[in-house]
């Protein structure tokens, strides 16, 4: 912290021009994609808290985007009218502090078990069935030159199965299921080009909430080119319910008041296509468990987290198969 402190405060008072003092660095999580940091800092006088997200030391995870690119399609969201936070700098090599980005820090809750089952949060629930709705139909709408020189990643969904399905035999781990839910998407996966932009992780645990509900969309750096469907069905994953498995949309709806509210908000919605990509989801969530386990094991990533990460692939199997039998879990 000794050290990323004083070169933030350079970045921040050459991009802003302002007088800041940074007074603070706190690390608060880091992931296989990047590391994050709780900056406070004070512009001019007065308080002001802001993110540094960076890189992480490890490699990063397959698909995710360097961070200079995730704050320009950041930019580029909150633009559109998404509810993102707002970039303030973006660092560069001589900044010595690696592939990061500062932005706005949002108050709220981001821990998913609270905002779904605390009592406070019930309005909050209540109205994140429509402003996700409305999120995603703004993000599947933005036209594709807006992020044309952007380097994401874009693939049909039938090339993603492709390509998901590889990553998992090269684990060496022989799961029926999973062999089994491969075959099965290979029959209703889509192979038409990639036309939107998605999110590619927009789901409970992704979310600053406050009372009034969706404050913020975090972690963009899975966006990428493809079918807008796979967000719709992520969302409804059961992985992401944590717990609050009635409730199918996030842990927080119903699944066909947010189909309603993403068609009225200007989305065009395949229902059917939907339930797909919701054992796709699961399917998906389970290789990367897979990942994450295999990062342990082979010596790359010693952690005992990622260890249990990895017995939690039992638990996408037996969603699959109830998804298989009853059409939904």
């Amino acid at each position: 912290m000794d050290e990323v402190a004083p070169a933030l405060q350079d970045l921040l008072r050459r991009e802003t021009g302002g007088d800041v003092a940074v007074d603070r660095v706190v690390a608060l999580s880091g992931g296989a994609a990047s590391l994050t940091f709780a900056v406070d800092t004070r512009r001019d006088g007065s308080a002001w808290p802001l993110i540094f997200q960076r890189a992480g030391a490890e490699e990063a995870a397959v698909g995710a985007l360097a961070k200079s690119v995730q704050a320009r399609l950041q930019v580029r969201a909150r633009q559109a009218g998404l509810p993102v936070a707002a970039v303030v700098a973006v660092a560069s090599p001589a900044d010595g502090l690696g592939d990061g980005f500062v932005m706005e820090r949002i108050e709220g809750e981001s821990l998913a078990p609270r905002y779904l089952r605390l009592p406070d949060y019930a309005a909050a629930r209540a109205a994140m069935v429509g402003q996700c709705a409305t999120a995603l139909a703004r993000l599947h709408a933005i036209g594709p030159g807006e992020f044309a020189d952007l380097p994401l990643p874009a693939a049909s969904p039938a090339a993603a199965r492709t390509a998901m399905y590889e990553l998992y035999r090269g684990f060496g781990v022989d799961s029926p299921v999973f062999d089994l839910a491969f075959a099965w998407l290979a029959e209703r996966l889509p192979d038409e080009p990639p036309a939107a932009l998605v999110h590619g992780d927009f789901r409970s645990g992704n979310f600053i909430v406050g009372r009034e509900g969706l404050r913020a969309i975090l972690d963009w750096e899975l966006a990428h080119v493809g079918h807008p469907m796979e967000d719709v069905g992520w969302l409804c994953t059961n992985t992401w319910r944590f717990g609050a498995w009635q409730r199918p949309v996030g842990g927080f709806g119903a699944r066909e008041a947010f189909h309603d509210a993403y068609v009225a908000a200007g989305g065009t919605l395949d229902r059917e296509l939907a339930r797909v990509f919701e054992l796709w989801g699961s399917l998906r969530w389970g290789v990367m468990c897979l990942q994450l386990a295999h990062a342990h094991l082979s010596g790359v990533r010693p952690s005992v987290e990622l260890a249990a990460i990895g017995r939690r692939v039992s638990e996408t199997e037996i969603d699959i198969l109830h998804i298989l039998k009853h059409g939904e879990v």
